[in-house]
């Protein structure tokens, strides 16, 4: 049996060991600019529209307008009410409503704040009712559908979301 003394230091040293290789594995940011370029097929305009943050997170960066709606970049993908793909009740969403066609998660925005993804839904309104995963991060957009199938079908997609209100 290790003494009370070798353990700490056995402890310390996994710590150190672990904590010490961590920042080896975070891309640096031209790494990361280089990825989202090539994997997103960006053109020029959207390219100068990014900003990196914490020199591992790449955010659009959006001028404040008066006229119409926000307008942001988002990745767009899809979920259903699978207890692989929720927490707790998966009829239910974070806000407290029950689930139901129109429903999006997102953790940039407050909840009944309405949204529009004109590109792939044309004037359909979306209303934020629930959240994801913290590693999704902001801007990311998750549709619920009513069936795991019809969520894996329509996949993931990069889109102009508009913010209707807030």
């Amino acid at each position: 049996m290790l003494s009370p003394q070798k353990w700490y230091l056995l402890v310390f040293a996994i710590l150190i060991g672990v904590l010490g290789t961590y920042p080896l594995y975070l891309p640096e940011a031209e790494k990361a600019m280089a990825d989202v370029v090539l994997n997103l097929a960006l053109s020029e305009e959207e390219i100068l529209d990014l900003q990196v943050i914490q020199e591992t997170t790449l955010l659009p960066s959006t001028s404040p307008s008066s006229e119409g709606p926000r307008k942001l970049r988002v990745i767009v993908t899809a979920y259903s009410s699978s207890i692989l793909e929720t927490q707790g009740d998966p009829f239910i969403t974070a806000s407290g409503s029950q689930v139901r066609d129109g429903i999006v998660a997102n953790n940039l925005l407050s909840f009944g704040t309405e949204i529009r993804l004109p590109e792939i839904f044309e004037d359909k309104i979306f209303v934020v009712e629930d959240r994801m995963h913290w590693r999704k991060g902001y801007y990311h957009v998750d549709i619920w559908f009513p069936s795991r199938q019809a969520a894996l079908a329509f996949g993931s997609k990069l889109t102009e979301m508009e913010i209707l209100t807030n």
